[in-house]
């Protein structure tokens, strides 16, 4: 089981569950208008006058054989839309009930 965490541009909207749909990934945890500055370039998303845009986030939780395809997905969404700043992470996790 693998967890992704998911920090994207709010213009990509529905476009990101849609990827974990289309691989077969059911569930998530949205979190809306997040502000944040990327570590590296891309403009700051704060909600302001100066930095008008925010961010979204995910976090599903993601049985290994969708891992590739969700990333895989999301490394497209990047490419074809780089200004608007997408970071996707993947880490491993252990299920208690």
């Amino acid at each position: 089981m693998k967890a992704i965490f998911v920090s994207y541009n709010q213009a990509y909207n529905e476009e990101i569950v849609e990827v974990f749909e289309a691989n077969g990934q059911r569930g998530f945890t949205r979190w809306e208008d997040i502000q944040g500055r990327g570590g590296v370039d891309g403009e700051p998303h704060m909600g302001s006058h100066a930095w008008p845009t925010m961010n979204h986030a995910i976090l599903s939780m993601v049985d290994d054989g969708k891992v590739e395809g969700i990333m895989a997905g999301l490394k497209r969404k990047d490419e074809d839309y780089p200004d608007l700043g997408l970071r996707a992470y993947v880490w491993n996790i252990e299920m208690f009930y």
